[in-house]
């Protein structure tokens, strides 16, 4: 059971946030071959690796805690086209799932990128906890994806992960209430300054995920106990992700 007395957001205030927000978004980009990797963790363990102000968002009573390696194209801002060299580099993020008045989203705890100027902007204008590192994905055949990564970044918990896996069949969309639709339907992030004294809340706006079935073929990785996470233990919840364009909003107060 959750720790919070403040209930989880309803099913209609996480259907609203597909809505796309007003304004111009400040970056464009588009995510693909992602691998969603999910442990159920109690929330009582996650709460306090969160700012004070965040409430673990659960669901079947437990929160989760996921690791997503992906990959990001096509990156520009509403003023800038495509820069080749700065538009594409892997991802690898250890993320959990929260919500603040109602407003349900993403908290990262890391994000390992190979691209060292994304690392800088997210870090400086998003205040997310972007960290250098060496990626490679591969794809020995159509449906087989290969990815590893080891973290660099100066002053950082080492860390490194292995995976292997084998995409399967395509999933319907994910059905809204379901454990599908909770781990994926995801359109807010919030971040934090490093003493957690101001919270901040994004926008982010896409398509649902095309979603499929994934089997993982081989797994390691040392990321989330460099946070003081528990181990991971037992075989994950996994989902592969399609190609999707997104575009993001700027960090507000909250």
């Amino acid at each position: 059971m959750s720790t919070s007395l403040v209930p989880p957001p309803t099913l209609s205030a996480r259907l609203a946030l597909r809505e796309r927000p007003e304004g111009i978004p400040l970056l464009r980009q588009q995510w693909s071959e992602l691998l969603f990797l999910h442990w159920p963790v109690p929330a009582a363990l996650l709460q306090p690796h969160l700012p004070p102000r965040l409430q673990a968002d659960i669901h079947d009573g437990m929160a989760w805690l996921g690791v997503v390696p992906f990959q990001m194209s096509k990156v520009r801002t509403r003023v800038t086209p495509e820069v080749p060299g700065t538009n594409a580099f892997l991802e690898l993020n250890v993320r959990t799932y929260v919500h603040l008045d109602g407003v349900p989203g993403v908290w990262f705890f890391s994000l390992d990128a190979t691209n060292a100027l994304a690392v800088w902007v997210a870090r400086t204008f998003f205040h997310l906890p972007y960290l250098r590192a060496t990626m490679r994905m591969d794809s020995p055949s159509a449906d087989l994806r290969q990815f590893t990564a080891e973290r660099t970044h100066g002053g950082a918990p080492p860390a490194t992960f292995r995976a292997t896996w084998k995409i399967g069949a395509a999933l319907p969309p994910a059905e809204p209430g379901s454990l599908a639709f909770f781990l994926t339907e995801r359109y807010c992030l919030y971040a934090s300054n490093k003493a957690q004294t101001k919270l901040y809340r994004g926008r982010v706006a896409h398509t649902p995920w095309p979603l499929s079935t994934a089997q993982v073929l081989h797994l390691e990785s040392t990321l989330v106990e460099g946070h003081g996470l528990p181990t991971l233990a037992g075989p994950p919840v996994v989902h592969a992700g399609g190609a999707v364009s997104v575009e993001l909003w700027p960090m507000q107060q909250v």
